[in-house]
């Protein structure tokens, strides 16, 4: 996935509008991600706008300098307003077969399943350019977080890292999936 141009897709839903992440949308979501409580279970403390244009001016690049992953951003805007709520984001490795998610809505936006709607999205665009684990990672105190990822398809794992469960999705094994490789049936000159 590293390259293939995807980053610059929308992604739309019913509420939402999941628009590529720019240095620019810094200025506004400098507001949003602004509230400490945001970071009660990630740590730190929020970005100041400069801070803020320079990580995502690393983030619309795309991909790490090694070219391993690729870096999909987008922001959250509801439909309605065009009002920015949140970001999404999926991190792509293995040559495009595995990829962690992660969101954060806005408190004054949480509890509207804004979050929920926008992880679903991200995880069935993911699977629909074939990525075949998804995985998450969750603080064990972050209920509100749990069920995002319960919605978004992922099931808790017995794995931790850094205080955080890992959260896990596989893609169904299936025919759509397997479908550019198809197998020559035997002729009747073949030898077992």
């Amino acid at each position: 996935m590293t390259g293939d141009g995807t980053a610059d897709q929308r992604i739309v839903t019913a509420r939402l509008e999941l628009a590529p992440l720019t240095v620019q949308d810094a200025d506004e979501l400098v507001l949003v991600l602004g509230d400490r409580r945001l970071h009660e279970f990630i740590g730190g403390q929020p970005a100041a706008l400069d801070e803020l244009r320079d990580r995502y001016a690393r983030l619309v690049e795309g991909r790490s300098a090694d070219g391993s992953q690729a870096w999909h951003n987008w922001v959250v805007r509801q439909l309605a307003d065009r009002r920015a709520v949140g970001t999404v984001q999926a991190t792509v490795t293995a040559r495009g077969r595995a990829a962690e998610v992660a969101w954060v809505i806005g408190v004054p936006w949480q509890g509207q399943g804004l979050a929920s709607e926008a992880a679903k999205a991200v995880v069935g665009w993911l699977e629909g350019r074939r990525v075949r684990t998804i995985t998450a990672h969750v603080h064990p105190a972050n209920r509100a977080s749990a069920v995002v990822a319960t919605l978004a398809g992922l099931t808790p794992t017995d794995t931790y890292h850094h205080g955080e469960r890992l959260w896990r999705r596989r893609a169904p094994q299936g025919r759509a999936i397997l479908r550019g490789r198809r197998r020559r049936a035997p002729r009747p000159t073949d030898h077992p």
